[in-house]
């Protein structure tokens, strides 16, 4: 799944460590979201399709994740 950020929309960042699906611990994915929810929402579907966890390993998983506003030097700039 490819994300975008969108210009003159808020953004979050949901970033969920998955070392406890592939044993590396370094990996983690990121999901964006024009809101918090928004975000999070889109961290599940990708651990659902992506490394077909079941909804409690959704759950477990979510719960250490971080969701953060993107910082403005994120944002496309207009041309």
């Amino acid at each position: 799944m490819v994300q975008q950020i969108r210009h003159n929309e808020p953004q979050y960042i949901c970033i969920i460590p998955v070392e406890r699906i592939t044993a590396n611990q370094d990996e983690e994915i990121i999901a964006l979201g024009v809101s918090a929810d928004e975000a999070k929402k889109q961290g599940e579907k990708l651990l659902a399709s992506t490394y077909g966890c079941n909804q409690s390993q959704v759950l477990e998983l979510m719960q250490q994740a971080r969701i953060e506003p993107i910082a403005q030097w994120c944002a496309p700039q207009e041309r």
